[in-house]
């Protein structure tokens, strides 16, 4: 099939096979399961390559649990930092495990969901992340519980915790030196569990990543506790496949040579934004160029780039790393087209799998 015109996602199944593979080897040497975190990445056409490598799904929000039971299959999770009470009859036809967020929670809740495996969110008031705005351990965070009096509360009625800390943790030792923390001040606790997610965001399919270290460590604590261990890897799963495809509408010299995309961070890579990063960009030639969106916000700059040769109208780019909380994110910002998605299958030819028109803008409104 023809591609798509820009702005297009495209995924790279060779490259996805890559952190797929190694998520594998991880379950096979750990004996722990891999749970795809669908508020990272939640495209479900490239969920038939993925499932043969992973576990299941967990999700944050009914949408997303929904979409992981139909789509995905296998175990499915469910989380919400708190769920509705027109919600929570769905969720529990859904699920296979529901983790609540607070002690509030199951209390309210843990009626309707007798029928299935219970959890709760366990915080341990520490974390790796360096911004303020994600960090689960902020001072005052909603997110889970610490105090072992109101976890000792809910012990006969879990049968499991989900501990989520780790936020683009690629230091081996900073995670083994956390979850000996953990194990000290939980696991008399832990002890009388019969699973335990680590959650997410431990950079395990990154390059140099020692792989096997990680596997023996949670193979360790598995059998030091008697648990099940879980992961919930979104990034990891999806880091280095996926590129955002864009064209180059305009150059412009205003101090500095601006190439203008027909994308924008705001609508399309809207982490660019919130966590003042920059896009992966070439970086390989003598021709500079700033890469600019084409929405009226001002600060709408993917960043810096070098080329080989100058740039013309036309030009396609590639920006990398265009996957994780990024797809998920995707608005309508200023009308912008939303970008298709595609897929490089591994013999190189590229599929087209869903494009969105001006009824689809109009439909997400009313």
């Amino acid at each position: 099939m023809t591609q798509p015109q820009t702005p297009f996602y495209l995924i790279d199944k060779a490259l996805l096979r890559g952190n797929m593979e190694k998520i594998a080897r991880l379950r096979q040497r750990s004996g722990a399961r891999a749970l795809l975190a669908l508020k990272c990445f939640a495209t479900w056409s490239a969920f038939d390559f993925m499932r043969e490598f992973m576990d299941g799904t967990t999700s944050s929000s009914l949408f997303e649990l929904r979409l992981g039971h139909e789509e995905f299959g296998k175990e499915t999770h469910a989380y919400s930092v708190a769920w509705a009470d027109h919600e929570i009859d769905e969720a529990v036809g859904y699920a296979d495990k529901i983790i609540f967020n607070s002690l509030g929670q199951l209390d309210r809740f843990a009626g309707k969901a007798k029928g299935i495996t219970t959890g709760l969110r366990l915080n341990p008031r520490f974390s790796t992340s360096g911004f303020d705005l994600a960090d689960p351990a902020r001072p005052f965070s909603r997110l889970g519980e610490w105090d072992t009096a109101r976890l000792e509360a809910a012990m006969g009625r879990i049968s499991g915790v989900m501990i989520h800390y780790n936020c683009e943790n690629g230091d081996f030792e900073l995670f083994d030196h956390q979850l000996s923390r953990i194990e000290a001040e939980f696991g008399d606790l832990l002890a009388r569990l019969d699973w335990v997610s680590l959650g997410g965001g431990i950079h395990f399919t990154g390059d140099g990543y020692p792989l096997d270290r990680l596997a023996d460590r949670l193979a360790a604590f598995s059998q030091k506790f008697g648990v099940q261990v879980y992961l919930e890897p979104g990034e990891a799963s999806i880091t280095g496949t996926t590129t955002l495809e864009v064209s180059v509408l305009d150059l412009i010299h205003n101090g500095k040579d601006v190439a203008i995309v027909d994308s924008s961070i705001e609508a399309h890579m809207l982490d660019l934004l919130i966590y003042r990063e920059t896009a992966g960009l070439p970086q390989a030639g003598d021709h500079a160029y700033q890469i600019a969106g084409k929405t009226c916000l001002a600060g709408d700059i993917f960043g810096d780039a070098r080329f080989d040769r100058p740039l013309r109208i036309g030009d396609r780019i590639s920006i990398a790393d265009a996957a994780g909380y990024t797809m998920v994110k995707k608005n309508w910002f200023n009308g912008v087209a939303m970008p298709a998605i595609a897929i490089r299958e591994e013999d190189g030819t590229i599929r087209a799998v869903r494009s969105f028109s001006y009824d689809d803008y109009k439909g997400s409104l009313s």
